[in-house]
């Protein structure tokens, strides 16, 4: 339990990579919407190398 945060932040990162390329179906009819996620075609991969970083730079409680 003392990486919890980097699991959550690690799985939110796969679930914005997968609905920026379009492997999860988001509303793309609501022009804001359908903007944000192209954002996460960046975010989630930078999401997930922050949880992989957070991993091994901080100690084990």
């Amino acid at each position: 339990m003392a990486y919890i945060d980097q699991i959550i932040m690690f799985c939110a990162g796969l679930w914005m990579t997968a609905a920026g390329f379009g492997y999860v179906q988001t509303n793309t009819q609501v022009p804001w919407l359908a903007q944000l996620t192209r954002h996460f075609r960046w975010m989630g991969p930078l999401l997930i190398v922050i949880a992989i970083v957070l991993v091994f730079a901080s100690p084990a409680a």
